[in-house]
């Protein structure tokens, strides 16, 4: 690896996680460990050698541990360190930057964790005043719980208790929701997006998600 050879610690954090695609691995284990084939699926462009590399980087910066989960599974999973998770305040405030430009190719396949991290970033506390619920999302066999509560968001992955409403779609039509570039009813009327529950709150809940 290069390195800048600069005592700033903006250039030692590049040093670290600067190199291409080492930024989206994190994003994509920020909600939990991934195995490698569960890696390629949410980073489709990267090549297995490659990905193999900057794993290899990232787990030699201390940035991220492999470890093997127990028996019956067995699987090899990759997982960040506190240090490691450190990084997510970065990504949604580079993520909120991002989204703000004009060039944003809003064609291009996104991956789950993507979209779930852009939720963080563009989530409005104003717009959330007495909006309160428990709400699921599901991608395919992906889940994810969220919670809005006193101006707060909070979003893990797993299965929610009891929500007021559960979304089922793919993540570019959430993604396209909640970036207004297409009303909810288009993607229920078309099938491309499944509400059950309460519609009305599954519609306040996306509308929480706005950019200045």
């Amino acid at each position: 690896m290069r390195s800048y050879n600069d005592g700033c610690g903006i250039a030692h954090a590049l040093d670290v996680a600067g190199e291409r695609w080492a930024l989206l691995v994190v994003r994509e284990l920020l909600f939990g460990p991934k195995r490698f084939a569960d890696l390629r699926v949410g980073l489709p462009g990267v090549s297995a050698n490659i990905l193999a590399q900057r794993l290899r980087e990232l787990e030699q910066a201390r940035v991220l541990v492999r470890r093997t989960l127990a028996p019956p599974a067995g699987s090899r999973v990759y997982e960040l360190t506190e240090w490691g998770r450190e990084l997510e305040p970065v990504l949604v405030q580079l993520g909120k930057w991002g989204l703000r430009s004009a060039e944003l190719p809003r064609d291009a396949p996104i991956s789950v964790d993507a979209v779930m991290l852009s939720l963080r970033a563009r989530f409005d506390a104003r717009a959330a005043e007495g909006v309160a619920g428990v709400y699921e999302l599901r991608f395919g066999a992906d889940r994810f719980r969220a919670v809005v509560a006193d101006g707060r968001f909070e979003l893990s992955r797993g299965v929610a208790e009891n929500p007021v409403a559960v979304i089922e779609s793919g993540p570019r039509e959430l993604d396209l929701v909640v970036s207004g570039d297409k009303p909810m009813s288009a993607l229920t009327d078309s099938g491309e997006m499944t509400v059950h529950g309460d519609k009305r709150a599954a519609e306040r809940f996306t509308a929480l998600f706005t950019l200045d």
